[in-house]
Parts: C-alpha cells; structure tokens; sequence
C-alpha cells in the first residue's frame, strides 16, 4: 500500500509528483532541489545549495516517518561534477556515522538551472 508523504516545511511539489511516497518499509523522495520551504531559491554556490537540499531531505524524511540517519541510498545529480568535493564536504557532514551507498551524476540541466538534486531512499517503521 503507498502513502503519500508531505510537508510544509519543505518545498511543495510543483508538478504532477509528490515530495515522498512510502510502501511497505520504505521511504523514497522525490529529488530535492535548493528552494526554501516558500520556494524561494537559494542563490550561491553548490555548499550553500546542498545545505538547503539536505535540510529539504530531512523534513521530508521526518514527516514521513524516517530520518536521515535511516537513509539507505542517495543519488545526487550535479550540474558540473568540478562541484563534487565541495558538495561531498557539506554532504558528509549530514551522514557523520554509516554514510548510506550513493551515486553521484553530472546532468546537463537541473531544474530552475541549479547546481545540485538529491533523492533518497529510506527505511521506516
């Protein structure tokens, strides 16, 4: 059975997607991009923007059921793959203990021409 997870205290959807669905044990997000909970996008480089991204993640987690410290896998999709030290930095400081397995992607676009998306899957329950 899926349940639809949402949250005001992270971005709304703005399309035909939702911010998280969970089935069964399992929590996937959406990707989060760097817009504050009132949509405004933070403006910067890519450790100011994966800060936002990883707070996004949180809430989402947090309102449907999860944390994330029970993060399984994240992809993380970046504009130019010269960023990834930098966005690893604050990255790893949100998965101080057993960092889930990851993958990490240089796109040609992301939306509103960001520098960062992060999706995640998690356990509940």
């Amino acid at each position: 059975m899926r349940q639809i997870v949402a949250t005001d205290r992270a971005p709304a959807a703005v399309g035909p997607y939702s911010q998280a669905v969970r089935t069964g044990d399992l929590l996937f997000t959406a990707g989060q991009i760097p817009l504050t909970a009132q949509g405004s996008l933070v403006e910067g480089d890519v450790q100011a923007q994966t800060r936002q991204v990883m707070e996004n993640l949180a809430a989402v987690l947090q309102a449907g059921g999860s944390s994330l410290d029970r993060v399984v896998k994240c992809t993380c999709f970046l504009a130019d793959m010269n960023d990834f030290a930098a966005m690893n930095e604050v990255y790893g400081s949100y998965f101080a203990g057993d960092p889930p397995a990851r993958s990490t992607v240089q796109v040609a676009r992301l939306p509103r021409d960001v520098r960062i998306e992060i999706e995640a899957i998690a356990e509940v329950g």
